[in-house]
């Protein structure tokens, strides 16, 4: 594939097609960390960590936090 460099304001930009786009799992508004190597651009996603609300939402706001967990022996002056 290939792309142009367009002028955008004072910078330069390039559009990637939303399928190379979601090939690499990136999605409007990621972060991207731009890397420079004998002459090759590299765009690596970098990680962020999630809000609970948005680890939520991936379960359709349904935890299942029901049913008993055994969480080992009381330590030092714990009341179970």
């Amino acid at each position: 594939m290939q792309t142009q460099v367009k002028a955008w304001g004072n910078s330069q930009g390039i559009r990637l097609p939303k399928d190379i786009l979601q090939e690499a799992n990136v999605e409007i508004n990621d972060m991207l960390e731009v890397k420079v190597s004998d002459g090759m651009i590299m765009l690596v996603k970098t990680f962020r960590h999630q809000k609970l609300e948005e680890r939520a939402e991936k379960f359709d706001g349904k935890l299942n936090l029901d049913g008993e967990y055994e969480w080992d022996k009381p330590e030092g002056r714990e009341v179970w």
